[in-house]
């Protein structure tokens, strides 16, 4: 399986199908690995990968990929990764989903350089809503494992990281103002639990210039037409010149 790496950073990472590019952010917090995809009511992985070029990684830290842990760490650090690998790959525009955490993703590559992206999909929006005490909890745990097994991490850099994850407002890495001023197609599915506040995903709709919301979409029958939306709402937003 092929690995991308960039000085001390190892990500792994797989593609499908041919077309134009989707890059895939999956879901599972800070455990955020391509396989668990499997578990999501459709896997965009199948779903998408007869129309476009579809394109799977773990996230630093997270399942085959490696990178050091430094007090510095934070959103940025995905951006770079997810920036980074497209230039690897030689794609300079595509389409993103990302997947409950893959959301934020999504947004942070926005945030870093939007001109990459021509569509994106928020499926299962994480956010801040009565609920940061799970956040900071699901990364002490991923924390607790990493400092059982790897030498190099410094149990000190890691409260500093987790507040620069999990110490924001909204959608934990932009605020309100930069989902207003987004220009890019946005097609939200609510989540409906404490770590996928449906008012998130349902403000995200509101605020954003071209936002679309798809409220139900978990239930097998309501998946199916989730993921037949999906590959619509990105062929509409695929430029002609990429057939």
């Amino acid at each position: 399986m092929p690995v991308f790496e960039r000085g001390d950073v190892r990500i792994q990472w797989w593609e499908a199908g041919s077309g134009y590019p989707v890059l895939l952010f999956a879901p599972g917090g800070m455990r955020s690995a391509a396989d668990i995809w499997g578990t999501s009511p459709f896997d965009p992985r199948k779903a998408l990968s007869e129309s476009f070029r579809v394109i799977s990684m773990d996230q630093r830290n997270a399942g085959g990929s490696t990178a050091p842990v430094t007090a510095a760490d934070g959103w940025n650090s995905y951006a770079d990764d997810h920036l980074a690998l497209l230039d690897h790959l030689g794609i300079e525009r595509c389409h993103l989903m990302g997947g409950c955490i893959g959301s934020s993703y999504c947004l942070g590559v926005l945030r870093a350089d939007a001109s990459r992206v021509n569509a994106a999909v928020l499926q299962n929006p994480i956010g801040r809503h009565e609920n940061q005490d799970l956040f900071y909890a699901m990364f002490d745990t991923w924390a607790e494992v990493l400092l059982e097994q790897r030498d190099d991490v410094n149990a000190a850099d890691l409260p500093p990281f987790r507040e620069r994850m999990y110490g924001g407002d909204f959608t934990f890495n932009v605020d309100r103002d930069f989902v207003a001023g987004i220009r890019t197609p946005l097609l939200i599915l609510a989540g409906d639990d404490a770590y996928h506040p449906r008012p998130i995903a349902e403000e995200i709709a509101a605020l954003a210039p071209r936002g679309e919301l798809i409220l139900e979409w978990k239930s097998e029958e309501a998946a199916t037409a989730a993921a037949a939306g999906v590959r619509d709402f990105l062929q509409r937003h695929t430029p002609q010149k990429a057939g």
